[in-house]
């Protein structure tokens, strides 16, 4: 007859107990830390003051593609290293999704490779489905919703925002405010996209944004690459990638971006007195929310300070950074009940009707091939 489950569990206790060496007043012994390369957890490295002990020795966190002028970074590269003394390197700031995956994949093994990335959605995925990423909880990870992380958690949302439609009313007569709008030949030569969709989140975004405004579906974002293709064809999409400079030479009138980066530009435009009005609109024909996902390099050179960068992002100082510059924070909600979140910041974030709802990782996956099989020829040609 079997032992009863309660019974085994009692007997291995014991047995446990008698074979293990005691500590001081009957304590066990803790359990041995393991190198930050190794640690699931800041607990699994020996606690946050070993993680950030081992994270100075480091003493540099070696990043790509992360402009200041992007959710707030340079403010956040400010704090971390004001707060723990470790200096921020930044390569190719003004890089894509794309090209922190592809650092990762060719130089994982001779020490160049970065840390840590910062890329839509759907590239996280596929960065864990390659096996890059490493497995890493951050102190908050039980906070974040359960669609916003990967159960390993190889990758976690950290901070996101909606599609929307900026234009300098300086030199657009009617700015306009739907993806309906963009078709009106009054914008011939105007509309661009922040980079590429086959290589930029922020461009892929607007394309599943306009699949939405024009019958499409998280299922299907073919009719955002016949959208493009459409206003390509009429002469109002323009090949120029949309950026603050861009803008500012009126190159770009309007540009399809996340409400927080053109907000954010309009911020940085009147503190500089450029000559620009650049205003910013949520369409309502093609309402598309996505958050950006962060993740530790599984060879990353300074794995410390990767791990935590992480912590210090998911932390509420971390957090209320973002969304100073109208990035909405994943702990928005656990930070508005647990009394952490800035409120003056949140009441800043323009109103959005509805609950966002998000596509899955299939779903996600089975667009990027469409987009990465079809742009080209479609838009580009």
């Amino acid at each position: 007859m079997p032992v009863p489950r309660l019974r085994q569990a009692a007997v291995a206790a014991f047995l446990a107990l008698v074979a293990a060496p005691l500590g001081a007043c009957g304590e066990e012994p803790a359990a041995v830390p393991r190198t930050p390369a190794e640690a699931t957890s800041a607990a699994d490295a020996g606690g946050m003051a070993a993680l950030t002990a081992a994270a100075k020795k480091e003493g540099t966190l070696h990043a790509i593609a992360h402009p200041r002028d992007w959710a707030n970074y340079g403010a956040l590269f400010d704090g971390f290293e004001k707060k723990y003394g470790i200096k921020v390197a930044v390569e190719n700031p003004e890089g894509t999704s794309q090209d922190e995956i592809n650092a990762l994949k060719e130089r994982r093994r001779d020490g160049s490779a970065p840390d840590v990335i910062d890329v839509g959605g759907s590239f996280a995925e596929s960065a864990a489905r390659h096996g890059l990423l490493a497995p890493y909880k951050v102190a908050a990870y039980d906070q974040i919703p359960e669609e916003q992380k990967d159960p390993k958690a190889r990758w976690y949302n950290n901070y996101g925002g909606y599609i929307s439609i900026g234009c300098d009313a300086k030199r657009v007569r009617t700015c306009p405010s739907t993806f309906a709008d963009l078709r009106k030949p009054e914008y011939k030569g105007q509309v661009a996209l922040n980079g590429n969709p086959t290589r930029s989140g922020s461009a892929f975004a607007g394309v599943y944004a306009a699949a939405l405004a024009n019958g499409g579906s998280f299922d299907d974002i073919q009719p955002g690459i016949d959208f493009f293709a459409e206003l390509r064809k009429n002469g109002n999409l323009i090949p120029v990638e949309s950026t603050p400079t861009t803008i500012e030479k009126g190159q770009t009138p309007i540009s399809i971006d996340w409400d927080f980066l053109n907000l954010g530009y309009a911020d940085e435009f009147r503190r500089k007195g450029a000559d620009v009005d650049w205003r910013t609109a949520i369409p309502f024909d093609g309402s598309f929310a996505e958050y950006y996902s962060n993740g530790v390099n599984k060879d990353a050179p300074h794995p410390a300070a990767a791990r935590l960068w992480q912590e210090y992002l998911f932390s509420p100082e971390g957090q209320n950074i973002r969304l100073g510059a109208y990035a909405r924070p994943v702990l928005m909600e656990a930070m508005e009940k647990d009394g952490t979140l800035d409120v003056a910041a949140a009441d800043k974030l323009p109103t959005v009707e509805g609950t966002p709802t998000f596509p899955t990782e299939k779903q996600t996956e089975k667009a990027r091939k469409t987009v990465n099989r079809n742009w080209a020829k479609a838009v580009s040609g």
